[in-house]
């Protein structure tokens, strides 16, 4: 058995505020990667700048990450960081700053290295600048995971670049979350739902995997309900959704994830669906290839059978009716026999292509 978890997590009210001489000891000048528009319209981006100035750090703001991030991105944002000496790098925002923020990380420490060093990896490198993360949603876990997906627009695809990329400090307050519109709330818990169900059913799942996986999905389970409601979750509740989120990235952190985020990219890049949508609704598909540990990861989120379950992503991500893409979703899976290793059942072509039809149903 093994748990591997490097980040420091604060999960705390005002927590940029009360942890910035902590920041400040990551270096002296902070490349900030974010979106365009929520870090600065939910007040976690002002934090980030009262915090360093509040030390003394010097920082520049990249805000051109779009919604799955691309390699090119992630360049761009480098160049800002070359160009400015950068020696510690914030992400803020939602899975794709952080991701990009890990990515831009690396590059910064190795501006010798050009995009191709993205997908291939595997040349001596140095190691990537020291990291930061603010998270703003509650999927990714992106906060505490060493992973960085990224789009690949040659490949037509997203993918995981080959390095492992832990922030040093997460701080996550739930706060940010308060004027994100429900939509992004749903789709990012449905992000998490599907980290915890991947994790559990995950062939290299050990007991301290197991710990967090199942723990989240109790977590989840308790918060479920708002995500089909039409008033606004509390703050208490915004925190507890925001830690569950931590707390599945802490799950995939030990095992990656399965077959059905394989299977969402291809949804992603060419339906332009939201990646927790484009995971979720391959989970009742999934479950039930599961056998007897998906009927527990079933009771374990709150729901009596599958049906129930079904009805539920049917409510919150809905279905994919376009056969043939989830024909090539299926296909990419199956072109990788590491992905299919990661199930507790036989992962052969028949299986896989219940799962991806699944989410027409």
């Amino acid at each position: 058995m093994r748990f591997f978890m490097p980040t420091r997590l604060y999960a705390e009210r005002n927590c940029v505020t009360n942890h910035a001489a902590e920041l400040a000891r990551l270096g002296t000048r902070a490349l900030i990667v974010t979106g365009g528009k929520s870090s600065k319209n939910n007040g976690s981006l002002d934090d980030v700048a009262a915090a360093l100035g509040k030390t003394g750090c010097v920082w520049s703001v990249f805000d051109e990450v779009e919604e799955n991030p691309s390699v090119e991105t992630v360049m761009k944002a480098a160049t800002v960081g070359i160009d400015m000496a950068a020696d510690f790098v914030i992400g803020v925002g939602g899975g794709s700053p952080l991701d990009a923020a890990k990515a831009a990380a690396l590059m910064i420490a190795n501006p010798a290295k050009g995009a191709d060093f993205l997908c291939r990896g595997g040349e001596p490198h140095n190691a990537p600048l020291p990291l930061a993360t603010v998270p703003t949603t509650c999927g990714t876990g992106s906060e505490v995971t060493g992973v960085s997906v990224l789009t690949y627009h040659e490949r037509r695809t997203k993918g995981s670049i080959p390095f492992r990329i832990f922030p040093q400090i997460a701080l996550c307050d739930g706060k940010y979350l308060a004027e994100a519109p429900m939509s992004l709330i749903i789709n990012t818990a449905l992000d998490a739902l599907a980290h915890l169900v991947e994790s559990r059913l995950h062939s290299s799942a050990d007991t301290f995997s197991l710990m967090c996986a199942e723990s989240g999905l109790m977590g989840w389970g308790r918060h479920m309900g708002l995500l089909g409601v039409e008033c606004r979750p509390t703050l208490k509740e915004l925190d507890s959704l925001m830690a569950v989120s931590s707390i599945a990235g802490m799950a995939i952190a030990q095992t990656g994830t399965g077959i059905p985020h394989g299977l969402s990219y291809a949804l992603t890049y060419e339906a332009h669906i939201p990646h927790g949508r484009a995971c979720a609704v391959f989970l009742p598909g999934f479950i039930a290839e599961s056998g007897g540990e998906g009927e527990r990861v079933l009771r374990l989120a709150g729901f009596a059978e599958l049906e129930e379950f079904k009805e539920f992503i049917r409510q919150t991500a809905g279905t994919v009716s376009d056969k043939e893409l989830l024909g090539l979703a299926a296909e990419s899976v199956l072109a990788s026999p590491a992905k299919l290793g990661t199930a507790v059942f036989a992962a052969d072509r028949e299986s896989v292509m219940r799962i991806a039809l699944s989410a027409a149903e």
